[in-house]
């Protein structure tokens, strides 16, 4: 599956740009952002990348239905709807928790592109890999290719390590937002010898996530591989919740850089990256790169 795919045209490799802001020069520090939010309106960058290989290996398989997991927030799961939307393939989201009503945006709009909904209970849903629950999931929807939430697996790792190599100035670090511990696992494998890779957690007490990115990076790569670290402190409360401190980052950086930050992983990537700036966690001269996505 490449940059056009049956009715998906994506804008790669996505733009990079260079912020100016005087914050960053004081500190003597570069920073440029990889527009992954802009490889496709519906699909944008880091989803398509962890959906790509995933969705070659159901068509291979001869799977006409996807069936994949999420909170009620998900951005995988508006990306799953519309990737089965253009691509042909039935679509099955697994809610984390009780159905509420009316639905959020996310998941009204994963259920205009064709989605079913179905709901798991927090309880049920902490084992929603066990056998005994996807049998009962592919007993109620049929046979299905399923996804993990995220996308989290080997494939999309191997998606996500492709986003490197489309860079086209030297850095030394490279900033994302992650949940699910993937895109970080998969950049972090496409890197030279002399970057890091510095992944920006949005979730609360969620100290497992290290275990995480090695457990993905050796299905992908069958190893540990790259500089990585992850950074816990800015989650801002936990996934999905924000504060008027990170509110008030958002609306600061869309006055000074006309680009409106995705409040659940973005922003908090953005607004720890410049408080370590400001506390000289990066040497002057560094170069950095932030993905949005």
């Amino acid at each position: 599956m490449g940059a056009a795919v049956r009715g998906l045209s994506f804008g790669l490799p996505s733009p990079l740009t260079e912020l100016r802001d005087e914050r960053l020069d004081r500190h003597g520090v570069r920073v440029h952002l990889k527009r992954d939010d802009l490889v496709h309106a519906e699909v944008p960058g880091n989803k398509w990348r962890k959906l790509k290989y995933n969705l070659a290996e159901a068509s291979e398989r001869r799977h006409t239905r996807l069936l994949t997991f999420g909170g009620a927030f998900s951005n995988h799961i508006r990306a799953t709807a519309a990737a089965g939307h253009y691509l042909g393939f039935e679509t099955v989201g697994v809610i984390r928790g009780e159905e509420h009503s009316p639905l959020n945006a996310s998941l009204a709009y994963a259920r205009s592109r064709g989605m079913t909904l179905t709901y798991l209970d927090r309880a049920t849903y902490r084992h929603k890999t066990e056998p005994a629950v996807l049998a009962a999931l592919t007993g109620e929807f049929g046979p299905c290719h399923v996804l993990p939430e995220g996308g989290g697996n080997g494939a999309g790792v191997r998606g996500c390590a492709e986003l490197p190599g489309e860079i086209g100035v030297d850095f030394d670090v490279i900033c994302c937002a992650t949940g699910s511990g993937c895109t970080v696992a998969g950049i972090a494998a496409g890197l030279a010898g002399h970057q890091r890779a510095l992944g920006f957690v949005v979730l609360k007490g969620a100290g497992y996530l290290d275990t995480e990115v090695r457990r993905l990076q050796r299905a992908g790569f069958g190893e540990r591989t790259g500089d990585w670290a992850l950074d816990h402190d800015f989650h801002f409360g936990g996934y999905a919740k924000r504060t008027p401190e990170l509110d008030r980052f958002i609306a600061d950086f869309a006055f000074r850089h006309g680009i409106t930050l995705d409040w659940v992983y973005e922003a908090k990537m953005l607004y720890g990256l410049y408080a370590r700036i400001a506390s000289g966690r990066f040497e002057r001269g560094s170069a950095i790169v932030a993905v949005l996505s």
